[in-house]
């Protein structure tokens, strides 16, 4: 960690608006085109409306740090003529924007007439009463922030109001001996939008599972060579797939014999033949809940990255894939340098903030296909598919670069914090835990290389 030396405040903020400038122009996603200028805008812009205007320009400014495109709006006759124009996919409103109250009354009228509604999120330089906030709620507000708007804070507010992204099909995994009855249930879960894998072979699913990473199995209660029952003991002696449900689908009509079927490592039971829309709901509804509740289990807290043990997971399901199709992959660990002396000197919750500010940062700048989790503390690890050593160490440092030109007010002179990274490539001797290890390695001796550097594990 450095801290800025105390220029005067134009000079500061002249600095602080061509750092913006040349980051906006350079600070491309890894599979982005070199030449900005020629590229359609990244997404919808979010527009940010604030009695003051001046500090609206400041923020939309530094979210430009995390590739947000945000405009600052000065007036309503404006707001009205952006409306007519172009949809935002968001609006960040003052409660008293041109007047007391005057922004929720503005706000209402902008979504009128809409056949779907704009994200809204209200803001209020003092803590508001509970009839605000409720009009706010009746205009149409997602949510409501107060005091001081931190860019992170916002960022990570609009990041969950706006999340269009798609949801991947649920994906089911059908053991069944008989070819014909796993073709037909694939038909079915396929007309519903599911992704399905049949199997026909019980001793391939675990091969199977580690593979194709299925929300949901579906079973066959009687395969030769293998029960249903046996085969999902087995499953579940896995940590990993524990959680995952099971359904027995068999001509098995006796209640009784379902029930000790159910009892032995499943989650329910279908009859031969089935009704396709029976299946489909049940199917879709344990899948999704399943998939939900695996998500939050996955992700930390703080960043709403992957946690410590689902990201070497990951490690170990991409290693296996990019051996299997004789792919590059890269690992990388980063560590937050001097984090102790923010902590010490500034708290906890400043503390927090950079950790939040470096998660943002990463899932802006990475693809959309690697992972990123937090290690621990104020560590993480990416995962790198289809990239090779030199790759994934450009944009290490790239981001490395960019990320120490972020300020983080503080008192008494606004902070710039830097990162550490060590990063590898698979290789014949290099399995998943042994990839940890060498990037862990790595990330040590850029710390004693002086720090705020990236240094590779070379072949």
């Amino acid at each position: 960690m450095s801290e800025a030396v105390e220029p005067s405040q134009g000079c500061r903020q002249q600095e602080h608006d061509r750092l913006l400038h040349r980051f906006v122009r350079t600070g491309l996603r890894k599979d982005d085109p070199p030449d900005l200028a020629s590229l359609p805008p990244m997404r919808k812009p979010v527009y940010i409306l604030l009695e003051d205007h001046d500090r609206a320009e400041r923020l939309a400014q530094q979210l430009a740090f995390f590739g947000v495109n945000v405009q600052a709006l000065p007036s309503a006759d404006t707001f009205k003529a952006s409306m007519a124009e172009y949809l935002p996919s968001a609006i960040v409103m003052d409660v008293d924007f041109t007047g007391p109250g005057a922004g929720l009354t503005l706000a209402a009228q902008a979504q009128q007439g809409l056949q779907n509604t704009i994200p809204l999120l209200f803001f209020s330089g003092h803590e508001p009463d509970t009839p605000t906030r409720l009009d706010a709620v009746r205009a149409g507000g997602q949510g409501f922030l107060t005091g001081t708007l931190e860019p992170s804070s916002l960022l990570e507010k609009l990041e969950l109001m706006t999340s269009a992204i798609p949801q991947e099909p649920l994906r089911v995994l059908i053991v069944d001996d008989s070819r014909a009855q796993a073709l037909h249930t694939e038909r079915v879960l396929n007309s519903a939008g599911m992704l399905t894998r049949s199997l026909t072979e019980p001793i391939r699913a675990m091969a199977e599972l580690a593979d194709f990473q299925p929300d949901l199995i579906i079973l066959d209660l009687y395969m030769p060579g293998c029960t249903g029952p046996e085969l999902a003991k087995v499953i579940r002696h896995n940590d990993r797939y524990v959680s995952v449900p099971i359904i027995y689908l068999s001509a098995e009509d006796d209640l009784d014999k379902q029930l000790d079927a159910m009892s032995e490592a499943g989650d329910d039971f279908l009859t031969k033949p089935f009704r396709s829309r029976h299946l489909i709901t049940t199917v879709r509804n344990r899948a999704a809940r399943a998939r939900h509740l695996k998500a939050r289990m996955v992700r930390d807290s703080l960043t709403g990255l992957y946690n410590h043990t689902h990201i070497l997971q990951l490690l170990e399901d991409c290693s296996f894939r990019a051996r299997r199709a004789e792919q590059p992959l890269s690992f990388a660990m980063l560590d937050i340098d001097h984090f102790k002396k923010i902590n010490d000197r500034h708290g906890h919750p400043m503390g927090d903030r950079v950790i939040k500010s470096l998660a943002l940062f990463l899932k802006q700048r990475l693809r959309k296909t690697d992972f990123i989790g937090r290690y621990g503390g104020e560590e993480f690890a990416i995962v790198m598919p289809n990239t090779t050593l030199e790759a994934a160490h450009k944009v290490l440092d790239e981001i490395r670069r960019r990320f120490a030109e972020i300020l983080y007010p503080a008192q008494p002179r606004d902070l710039q914090c830097t990162f550490s990274a060590g990063v590898v490539q698979m290789d014949e001797a290099l399995d998943a835990l042994t990839m940890a290890s060498a990037a862990d390695e790595a990330l040590y001796r850029a710390k004693h290389a002086g720090r705020n550097c990236v240094v590779r594990v070379e072949p």
